[in-house]
């Protein structure tokens, strides 16, 4: 987890910048959409891009196997988009269930002591998923400063990977992944008010909790891996009305 924030710590503090400037001067605008926060709920879309990797356990036999000397977990990008519906609760808090379409592929570097015939001494294994997550989260407002207003976020999400099946039937040598995995998010976004509709820039962290690895004893790739958990970073842009 460590190594995932530290890529992503440069470019996360920059977008904060950048929104935090741009807020400066969007709140000095004429101020749009007063009946929005009366709603008592509301809709919109999600794109987003996200980057993905493994939290891996080794199994406890693995200095016992001499074939796998080190498993590497790759940092992977990918892109999602979704539908939102938000329900509010009271002044500060709302309460949002954000289904989405995600593509991603998480890849795995392994250092064998021996040379494989195709993959060489450092074989690179690459999982693609297409996951069809189901977050449902608690969303705390601060005050609306003219357009713009911060929110923090978090809360559950259930996952289902479309292509487990697939990957599972057409690769013997792959680390075989469970089909569902489930997890806790937490993150903070950004509210610009149009005339028309609400521009909603955020960004989480959102953990799988559950162990995906369908281990196979009889795969050298596998065998050495006790646990995966999954782990994202996560920036998206709400278009809401």
């Amino acid at each position: 987890m460590h190594i995932l924030w530290k890529k992503v710590i440069k470019p996360l503090t920059l977008f904060t910048l950048v929104l935090l400037t741009c807020s400066s001067a969007w709140s000095q605008k004429e101020q749009y959409q007063l009946e929005h926060d009366a709603k008592p709920y509301y809709f919109g879309i999600t794109l987003g891009a996200n980057i993905t990797r493994f939290q891996i356990e080794q199994h406890p036999r693995f200095l016992q196997y001499d074939s796998v000397l080190e498993i590497l977990p790759l940092n992977s990008p990918g892109f999602q988009l979704g539908l939102n519906a938000t329900a509010r609760l009271t002044n500060r808090f709302e309460a949002r269930f954000n289904p989405q379409l995600m593509f991603t592929d998480r890849s795995i570097t392994y250092k064998l002591k021996y040379k494989d015939p195709f993959d060489g001494y450092e074989p690179t294994k690459k999982i693609e998923s297409v996951i069809f997550s189901f977050p449902f989260q608690l969303k705390f407002n601060s005050d609306r400063i003219g357009n713009f207003r911060v929110y923090l976020l978090g809360g559950v999400k259930a996952d289902i990977d479309l292509a487990a099946n697939a990957r599972a039937r057409r690769a013997e040598d792959l680390v075989k992944l469970q089909k569902s995995d489930y997890g806790i998010e937490f993150g903070m976004g950004f509210n610009f008010y149009f005339q028309s509709f609400i521009f909603s820039p955020e960004i989480k962290l959102s953990n799988g909790l559950r162990n995906i690895h369908s281990r196979d004893e009889n795969l050298k790739y596998s065998n050495v891996i006790d646990g995966i958990q999954s782990r994202m970073i996560v920036i998206s842009i709400h278009l809401e009305g």
